[in-house]
């Protein structure tokens, strides 16, 4: 069963606890880039949020160059953003915090 698409209020104020995340211009996904000390590190915080991905049944679209992740999030069966989003948004900033 898929989860309820926020609406862009709610988009909004969700983003407003989340450091760093932008909603998308027609307000589908919400978006980060994280910039990290090197490869190394960029491919581990991707390892470690796999498995939070994982265990949530919720998966990013991601970019990586050599020490940049750029993430898109959204959900797809709910066609935009979900609770599910807003959740692997938070635990990606926790991760880097």
């Amino acid at each position: 069963m898929s989860k309820p698409k926020l609406d862009a209020d709610a988009i909004a104020a969700g983003l407003e606890k989340l450091e760093g995340w932008t909603a998308s211009e027609d307000g589908n996904a919400i978006h980060r880039k994280f910039k990290f000390a090197n490869f190394r590190k960029a491919f581990a915080f991707m390892s470690e949020m796999a498995m939070v991905a994982e265990k949530m049944n919720h998966h990013p679209e991601w970019f990586n160059v050599y020490n940049r992740v750029e993430v898109t999030l959204t959900t797809h069966d709910s066609g935009g953003v979900t609770e599910l989003d807003l959740s692997l948004a938070e635990a990606m900033n926790k991760a880097v915090a």
